[in-house]
């Protein structure tokens, strides 16, 4: 822990209601993250390598409009800048517009009508858990994310709660011996995307300004990265709320069930959810956040797979 004081501290007044607690929850990764924390009153903790360093902040929602904002660090100053996504003001009209006619998503839309989609406007630190979440349990993602950021990340600045890193920089992600992936769970197709990835990711990072079809063909042109890896980034660092990740192994059954009461495979989802452009990925939030996101069970899970015994 270095200094208490905070360098920024403030309370900002969005445009608009937020849910922020619910708002942020899709950029943790498992309950603990050591990147991203959040206390029984919904107050988040989190970090970042911003470009002129390191930060920890806290958003604390005071209000339905009202946040309070303090963050510590070298890269406390240029903060504020990020805070209008964090906070989803820049999702575009907060799903003004979003229209459903299922009476499912009409009812989660009727209950959650705060929820935003939040834009991080950090791609390699979203780009790198979704490669370790690239066809493996999400579980096991997770523990290889904790371990790696855990042993190569840096101690997040300020009182942050025990355990939080600030994550590794690209630089210390391309550097990371193949065999700590391995004994982290990382099998090397994953790594080797990993590696691939920071090598440019300058580059990548500049997606936050590009329009939506060329931010996905950027990505998509570092090998390794796929339709769902470059959904999953844009979902979090562009705050595109119609990204929908193809190619999930779960999503297109469960929303097959959720809302027909029958599997579909991919191809079907994306015609299914056609009318719902641009608000795709919008669709599947509310569906989570109100616990309607469900299938059957049929059968035992998959195997978790140990890399580290191959």
């Amino acid at each position: 822990m270095t200094g208490t004081a905070p360098t920024v501290q403030l309370e900002v007044v969005t445009a608009r209601p937020v849910d922020l607690a619910a708002s942020l929850s899709p950029l943790r990764r498992g309950r603990f993250d050591p990147c991203h924390r959040r206390e029984p009153d919904g107050t988040v903790w989190r970090t970042s390598l911003l470009p002129s360093g390191p930060v920890t902040y806290r958003l604390r929602q005071s209000g339905p409009s009202a946040v309070q904002v303090r963050a510590w660090g070298p890269g406390a100053d240029e903060f504020d800048r990020f805070l209008p996504g964090l906070l989803g003001e820049l999702d575009a009209d907060g799903g003004a517009t979003f229209a459903p006619a299922h009476p499912k998503l009409v009812d989660a839309h009727r209950r959650h009508p705060h929820l935003r989609i939040v834009r991080t406007a950090r791609v390699f630190e979203a780009l790198v858990p979704a490669i370790l979440e690239q066809r493996v349990h999400t579980v096991a993602a997770h523990t290889s994310w904790r371990r790696l950021v855990t042993k190569f990340g840096t101690p997040a600045p300020g009182p942050a709660p025990d355990g939080m890193r600030v994550p590794p920089s690209a630089e210390v992600w391309r550097r990371i011996p193949s065999w700590e992936y391995h004994r982290a769970n990382v099998d090397p197709r994953r790594a080797q995307t990993v590696v691939a990835c920071a090598r440019v990711a300058d580059r990548l990072e500049e997606i936050v300004d590009l329009d939506r079809t060329a931010a996905h063909r950027r990505l998509r042109a570092v090998p390794g990265i796929g339709a769902w890896t470059a959904a999953e980034v844009a979902q979090r660092a562009l705050g595109d709320a119609d990204a929908l990740s193809v190619g999930d192994f779960h999503l297109a059954s469960i929303v097959g069930w959720t809302l027909l009461g029958r599997p579909l495979d991919d191809d079907a989802m994306v015609e299914y959810l056609a009318d719902l452009r641009p608000h795709r990925y919008r669709a599947i939030r509310l569906l989570q956040v109100s616990g309607q996101a469900r299938k059957p069970k049929f059968g035992p899970r998959t195997p978790l797979v140990d890399h580290t015994w191959h």
